[in-house]
């Protein structure tokens, strides 16, 4: 059975059909009296263009529809749109391009249904534009091009009204924005060259002017500031209600840019408004808003950042000034000299708390001010005070605040927020070996004269040393408090072998503490000839200390020794507390009246200045025990000595202290021993891993491996090769003087 073929469709009769329909859709768009397309309208629109596609050739009309889409929008735009636009003006004519441009999107969004066969077959195998880009083209070529500079004028001067605080329709201005968005179909091309460029333009000359006339009537710079900081704010405003989130970074920057670094040389010359002069004069509130303002304009931060490590270093000179002004008086008086060093280091303390403080509260902590913070303090922390490094004056500032007796009072929390503030500016330091030898000297003396006034802050201040610089920094130290406690369980097993071995009791009491010799500081040890009592002690001990190892060494440092002695005078029986050198020197005096230096020497077996010391202490210092002739202030190898039966004194128990020697020098020489040891360790570990190693990059490594603990100087790294190339360590290689090679 025959089916019968479908009626052919003419190009000028389907378009007759097509055009009544969009004439129906302009006159909706154009508010005149229509009723709407219905579905059958629709579907009848939609078949004839389907039908007029789907015919065979010759009637094949899918290229000369898609060209008349073009045409009816085209049309639409020539006679209607365009004429409407361009007979108004201001914020009249945006209005009308805004609903002209809406309708647009209406039309095409319809046309695209009508003409959606096309869209779906024609277009996708001939890779033709979409109709839904062709009718956002013709709208871009015919209204947008002829229009966008007036309109971007328009949008601009209403943008200035606003900045002038004027009310203006910022919904408008964001509708008109989103055409210069979507005209683009998703590229930022037409927004930024046909608007944002402009807008740019325009709010660095609107700004320019601004400015000129704040300077110009001399107001004050922190009063600068609030204007500078109030227009920020608002160009902030404003991107978030109608410029696009991508116009943010340019804009502030040129608005910075005409607010301060055109007229920064100004701002900053003014005397009493300056950021010099606020810095100088406090005023932190007036720089901290000056540096919310403009913390990313580099003009800004550079000079301030220089100015603030400049005045630290001021104020750190002055401090230095002052300490050795401080220290002359105090040894011209002949005062107590330690306590400049005391006031010296916390001024230093409070003085890089305060601009810590600063740079983090106040600078929006800022990594440009960190680092010139750091400059600064570490400029300072590394000089000379009166002949004193800041890491022996920082050990002896940590020294008096944890031993008993302290001069400074301060409650717990204090002293461990001191103790913390004394970790950070420890960081500062580059000889940091330096100060971990000082101050584990006087750790050594807290610990061994029960001189520490809270266990609980010596191990807290151990566990912030640690977590700051790592297990290495303490380990020597932490290894001494464990000896200390490992030496009561010591003195407790041996108080029980006494009293459980009645032969083996010295007949006086006896407190040995044990150490292990890697731990703690080197000390003199002298083969001192102890009197009788004190010989039976320390063989007493040695017998109960070999039943309990025998695979250890004991080595007597008796010039830690105190003793407790019994003083028969005239007057009176005292309780005298001297050290074991004093005690032997006075045990003499049971059997011999009267003795002379040199006699006192040679019984003893100490040096002439370990004698002049003892005997100085003994004889010409607060509390004479010992009468001396001649009877001068200093002690001579022709003196003669007899015990003085006539002391007496106020108290019944008296301390004799015996003047410790200066172990300033000694711990210098310590530290630069070890560092030679550090270095070639240094050395050895970076060639065994290279084999083989250019001299430059050699010694980069080592300061790199090395500046945690000190900062090697470069001829003592050259120094240190030498040696261990003669050492067989390293080899010089034959062809290049500057490689070294490693042997194994």
């Amino acid at each position: 059975m025959a089916v019968n073929e479908r009626e052919t469709i003419y190009l000028e009769q389907g378009w007759e059909i097509m055009q009544k329909g969009i004439m129906k859709l302009k006159n909706i768009l154009e508010g005149l009296p229509e009723t709407g397309i219905s579905s059958e309208e629709y579907m009848t629109l939609y078949t004839t263009i389907y039908n007029m596609c789907t015919q065979k050739p010759p009637h094949d009309y899918s290229r000369q529809l898609y060209d008349k889409y073009r045409e009816s929008l085209e049309e639409y735009i020539m006679s209607t749109v365009l004429p409407s636009l361009r007979e108004k003006h201001d914020e009249f004519m945006l209005r009308e391009l805004v609903k002209r441009w809406l309708n647009h999107k209406v039309m095409v969004r319809w046309l695209s249904r009508f003409f959606y066969y096309l869209d779906r077959y024609f277009i996708a195998r001939r890779s033709l534009p979409p109709l839904n880009e062709v009718g956002l083209t013709c709208f871009r070529e015919l209204v947008y091009q002829e229009l966008k500079v007036k309109v971007s004028n328009v949008v601009i001067s209403l943008i200035d009204q606003g900045r002038e605080g004027k009310q203006i329709d910022r919904a408008l201005v964001k509708n008109i924005l989103d055409i210069f968005l979507e005209i683009g179909m998703g590229k930022m091309d037409y927004y930024e060259n046909d608007f944002e460029a402009a807008l740019l333009k325009d709010s660095a000359a609107y700004y320019s002017c601004k400015a000129s006339g704040w300077i110009s009537e001399e107001d004050f710079c922190p009063d600068y500031m609030l204007k500078a900081k109030e227009c920020l704010k608002q160009e902030k405003y404003r991107i978030s209600h109608y410029l696009h989130f991508s116009s943010e970074p340019k804009l502030l920057e040129k608005v910075q840019y005409e607010l301060w670094s055109v007229y920064a040389s100004r701002l900053f010359g003014k005397e009493y408004s300056g950021y010099h002069a606020l810095l100088t004069d406090h005023k932190v509130e007036n720089l901290a808003r000056m540096v919310r303002v403009f913390s990313k304009v580099p003009t800004f931060l550079d000079p301030l950042t220089n100015i603030l490590k400049q005045h630290i270093t001021e104020e750190g000179t002055a401090l230095v000034k002052q300490a050795e002004e401080a220290a002359g008086r105090k040894k011209a008086n002949k005062k107590d000299v330690g306590l400049w060093q005391q006031v010296f280091m916390r001024k230093v303390i409070e003085l890089h708390a305060k601009y810590v403080a600063f740079v983090n509260e106040r600078f929006q902590n800022h990594v440009v001010f960190h680092e010139a913070l750091r400059k600064a303090f570490e400029a300072l922390c590394n000089k000379g005070v009166d002949g004193s490094s800041i890491a022996d004056l920082l050990a002896t500032f940590c020294d008096n605040i944890l031993r008993k007796g302290s001069s400074e009072k301060l409650s717990n929390e204090d002293i461990e927020e001191t103790l913390e503030k004394v970790v950070k500016l420890l960081a500062y330091i580059n000889d940091k070996d330096l100060f971990t030898e000082f101050y584990r000297k006087k750790l050594a003396r807290r610990l061994l004269f029960d001189m520490s006034a809270n266990d609980d802050h010596e191990r807290s201040m151990l566990m912030k040393l640690k977590h700051q610089f790592g297990v290495q920094f303490t380990l020597k130290m932490e290894g001494m408090v464990k000896d200390i406690m490992l030496a009561k369980e010591n003195q407790t097993s041996f108080e029980e072998y006494v009293s459980n071995n009645p032969n083996a009791n010295p007949g006086i009491d006896l407190t040995v503490t044990v150490l292990t010799t890697g731990f703690w500081p080197s000390y003199k040890s002298f083969d001192l000839n102890l009197p009788a009592e004190m010989v039976k002690c320390v063989e007493v001990f040695r017998e109960f200390y070999q039943i309990k190892t025998k695979h250890r060494k004991l080595t007597w440092i008796y010039s830690l020794g105190t003793c407790n002695i019994i003083g028969k005078f005239e007057p009176k029986t005292m309780d005298l507390i001297v050290t074991t050198y004093q005690a032997s020197a006075l045990l003499l005096f049971n059997s011999s009246d009267r003795l002379s230096y040199s006699e006192i020497k040679i019984q003893l077996n100490l040096t002439d200045d370990d004698v002049v010391r003892l005997l100085h202490s003994l004889s010409c210092a607060k509390y004479k025990i010992l009468k001396k002739e001649p009877n001068t202030k200093s002690i001579a190898p022709t003196d003669h000595f007899e015990f003085n039966s006539k002391f007496t004194d106020k108290m019944r128990r008296i301390k004799i202290h015996l003047p410790p020697v200066d172990g300033k020098k000694k711990v210098i020489e310590d530290v630069h021993k070890d560092r030679r040891y550090a270095i070639d360790a240094s050395i050895v570990r970076i060639m065994k891993s290279r084999k083989v190693l250019g001299h430059q990059q050699l010694v980069m490594e080592c300061i790199e491996q090395l500046h945690r603990m000190f900062k090697p100087d470069l001829k003592a790294i050259k120094k240190r090769i030498e040696d261990l190339i003669t050492r067989d360590y390293l080899e010089r290689d034959k062809d290049n003087p500057n490689l070294f090679r490693y042997l194994a």
